[in-house]
C-alpha cells in the first residue's frame, strides 16, 4: 500500500486504501470470527487536536482519546517538534552509554510525583509497567501473593492478567500468579485478604474498565494505613488516571495518598511514541542493586519515547492542562447530568473525575447502541471492558467548551433516537 499520499485523497485513493486495509486486516490481523466488510468501513487517516479524520474525509470528535493515550490531543506540535529534533540526532539508544533523554525525563517525573517517589524504570506499555511493579514488589518483600479488586483492569500479559479482576480473561490462562480479589471500595475486605505471604495490594485510584468507579474519599487512605501496618506494599496503577486525566496530576493526589510503587503509561507517551514506567522510592528500587539485570527492557527508555514523556510533562505544566481537565470535566458532566434528567429511563448515572467520565446506561445493549449512534454522528466514545453498560468518555485534556457542546448535542440526538425505538 502506498502511504506517501497527501492528507486530502482522491476518490480513487480513498477506495483503494479502504479496500486494501480491509483485505489486509482480515487476512493478517483479525481475531474475530467474522471478517470485516468494505461496506461501511471507516479507516483512520489523520488526527489533529481533538479531531480525527478517516480516509473519506469524515471528521470525528475524539471523546475516546485512545483510552487515555491522547491527553494532549493528536499530534501536539510541541511533542512532534521535540521528537523530530531527537530523531535528527539519535532515534534509539546505544544500550551502552548513558541516555540523557531518559535521565531528563526521569528527573521531570520525580519532580511531579507525590512523596518520596523518585526512581523510574522506563518501559513501553502500561501492562509492562504493572509487570515490573509486581516483580519489584516480590523482590523487595520476598513474598509472592497479591490482593487486587473485582472488575479491575491491570493488563493482559500473564503477570498483569494475574491481578486483573475478571474471570472471563483469566480462566483460559490459569494457573497464574496467586492473587485474591475483593470488592473495590471496601478497605476491610483488603485487610481480611492480606496474609503473611502477601507482597502487595494493587489498585486503580478510579476503576476505569470496571465502569469508571470513583471510590469513597476514605478508601485509599484506609488502604494506605492497612498496608503500612501490615508490612505490605501499596501499588497504584495510574496508567489511565495519571498525568492530569482526573483533574489532578495523579489520581492518588485527590486523597493525598503516596503509594510504594506507581505504574504509568498511556498519556505519558504524548500520544505519539509508546512509553510507560513504574516509579518508586530509593529504598524499594535498590532491591535491583544485587543484580541490575533482574529486570531490563530493550526499547524501554529509548530517546524518542523519553523525549515524548519529558515534553508531555512540560506541556501539561506550561498549558495548565491539569486544571483544564477539572474545569472541562465539570462542564462535560454537568451537561451529561442535564441529559440524565431528560432521559432517566436510559441514563442511570453520570460519574467520574476530570475528563475520565462514565455514563451508566440501563443495560449493555442500549449502551452499545448509543455508542454506534454517536459514531454515526461523528463522535467517538466506547463502553468499558468489564462493565459494558457504562459508556466511557475520555477526550483530550485540550478539548474546548465548543466541542463539548457539539458532542452533548449529538448525544442528546442519539438519546432521543434511542428513546423512540
Amino acid at each position: 500500500m502506498d502511504f506517501n499520499l497527501s492528507h486530502e485523497l482522491t476518490n480513487e485513493e480513498q477506495r483503494r486504501i479502504v479496500t486494501e486495509t480491509v483485505d489486509d486486516f482480515n487476512q493478517y490481523l483479525n481475531r474475530w470470527p467474522e471478517p470485516k466488510s468494505v461496506e461501511g468501513a471507516s479507516v483512520e487517516w489523520i488526527g489533529e487536536g481533538c479531531l480525527i479524520r478517516d480516509v473519506a474525509g469524515r471528521e470525528f470528535i475524539d471523546c475516546l482519546g485512545g483510552f487515555g493515550i491522547f491527553a494532549l490531543g493528536h499530534r501536539h506540535p510541541k511533542v512532534i517538534a521535540a521528537i523530530r529534533s531527537q530523531m535528527d540526532r539519535l532515534a534509539l539508544h546505544s544500550q551502552w552509554m548513558l541516555n540523557p533523554r531518559a535521565a531528563d525525563a526521569a528527573r521531570r517525573l520525580a519532580e511531579i510525583t507525590p512523596g518520596n517517589l523518585r526512581k523510574t524504570f522506563w518501559c513501553s506499555t502500561g501492562t509492562e509497567a504493572v509487570e515490573g511493579a509486581l516483580k519489584l514488589a516480590r523482590l523487595y518483600t520476598g513474598k509472592h501473593k497479591f490482593v487486587s479488586t473485582l472488575n479491575s483492569f491491570h493488563g493482559k500479559t500473564l503477570g498483569s492478567l494475574s491481578v486483573t479482576g475478571r474471570d472471563l480473561f483469566r480462566k483460559p490462562f490459569l494457573p497464574l500468579l496467586e492473587a485474591t480479589f475483593v470488592p473495590y471500595g471496601d478497605a476491610n475486605a483488603i485487610e481480611d485478604a492480606i496474609d503473611d505471604q502477601t507482597a502487595a495490594v494493587i489498585l486503580e485510584p478510579i476503576q476505569g474498565e470496571g465502569g469508571v468507579i470513583v471510590p469513597p474519599d476514605t478508601y485509599l487512605p484506609a488502604v494506605r494505613e492497612i498496608c503500612s501496618q501490615r508490612g505490605v506494599l501499596m501499588l497504584l496503577d495510574e496508567v489511565q488516571t495519571g498525568l492530569g486525566r482526573t483533574g489532578e496530576m495523579f489520581g492518588c493526589n485527590h486523597s493525598g495518598v503516596v503509594p510504594d510503587i506507581m505504574s504509568l503509561g498511556k498519556a505519558i507517551s504524548g500520544g505519539v511514541i509508546p512509553c510507560a514506567a513504574f516509579h518508586t522510592t530509593d529504598e524499594i528500587f535498590n532491591s535491583f542493586h544485587p543484580n541490575p539485570f533482574y529486570h531490563t527492557s530493550t526499547f524501554g527508555a529509548n530517546p524518542m519515547a523519553t523525549t515524548a514523556a519529558a515534553t508531555t510533562i512540560q506541556t501539561l505544566q506550561e498549558e495548565g492542562l491539569v486544571r483544564r481537565s477539572k474545569e472541562m470535566g465539570d462542564y462535560f458532566r454537568a451537561g451529561l447530568k442535564r441529559l440524565q434528567e431528560l432521559y432517566p429511563n436510559i441514563i442511570r448515572d453520570v460519574r467520574g473525575r476530570g475528563l475520565l467520565i462514565g455514563v451508566e446506561i440501563v443495560d449493555a445493549k442500549v449502551g452499545e447502541s448509543l455508542a454506534q449512534r454517536m459514531f454515526d454522528r461523528n463522535v467517538l466514545i466506547a463502553y468499558t471492558l468489564n462493565k459494558p453498560e457504562v459508556i466511557r468518555i475520555e477526550p483530550p485534556l485540550i478539548i474546548s467548551r465548543e466541542l463539548i457542546d457539539i458532542a452533548l448535542q449529538r448525544f442528546e440526538d442519539s438519546l432521543k433516537e434511542e428513546s423512540q425505538r
